[in-house]
């Protein structure tokens, strides 16, 4: 236990002020997904903008293409939840079957393609691992934009395996942040779904 402890502070003590500012956008950027604001997206986009540069810096390639995956759903998203003036935001909702299948498939297909081009194009010394946190993160992602309840229990499956993968690349920082964004979804699943139900007996009464 203490050599963990002592791993934590040593890495804590090796952030760099860029690391830092890139963690606090994306606790911004959870806590006001959370609250359903569509401020969360500028927030994203900064905090992706600034991890892509960092990830490279330690081999996390794929990790590193999804922050720039981010930034385009993170585009994608502020559009979808705001749209036209004359057209209503998207609502929160449960996935449909439909959506489910494009969720796995993201998942499962994109870590197959993930991988294989880790392995045969960088010098990722965990392609695997990278490859499955990325394509989880990516389908979880797709469901937050769409605004379906479901994207915290996906993001989770990614934040589980991406801790010990920052610990073990020297990411401490950016693993105390994946922790935090687990223990957030857990209570943003719950929140949304509350706000769902909301919707529907406002729509029924």
């Amino acid at each position: 236990m203490q050599n963990w402890i002592d791993l934590f502070t040593t890495q804590m003590q090796q952030t760099t002020l860029l690391e830092w500012f890139a963690v606090l956008l994306g606790v911004a950027e959870v806590l006001l997904a959370r609250k359903n604001s569509v401020w969360l997206y500028p927030a994203g986009i900064g905090g992706s903008a600034i991890t892509i540069s960092l990830l490279l810096k330690v081999g996390l390639y794929a990790e590193s293409a999804l922050s720039a995956y981010y930034v385009i759903m993170s585009i994608y998203g502020w559009y979808v939840w705001v749209r036209r003036s004359n057209e209503p935001p998207v609502q929160v909702a449960w996935a449909t079957r439909q959506e489910w299948v494009i969720t796995l498939l993201i998942a499962f297909a994109g870590w197959g393609i993930i991988y294989l081009l880790l392995h045969h194009y960088t010098s990722s010394t965990v392609p695997v691992w990278d490859a499955w946190v990325s394509s989880t993160a990516w389908a979880g992602t797709w469901l937050l934009a769409r605004r379906r309840i479901e994207n915290w229990v996906v993001l989770n499956v990614s934040n589980l395996f991406a801790v010990p993968l920052l610990f073990h690349k020297n990411l401490a920082l950016f693993a105390a942040l994946t922790i935090f964004l687990f223990v957030i979804a857990i209570f943003g699943f719950f929140d949304w779904r509350k706000i769902y139900n909301q919707h529907r007996a406002t729509a029924t009464a």
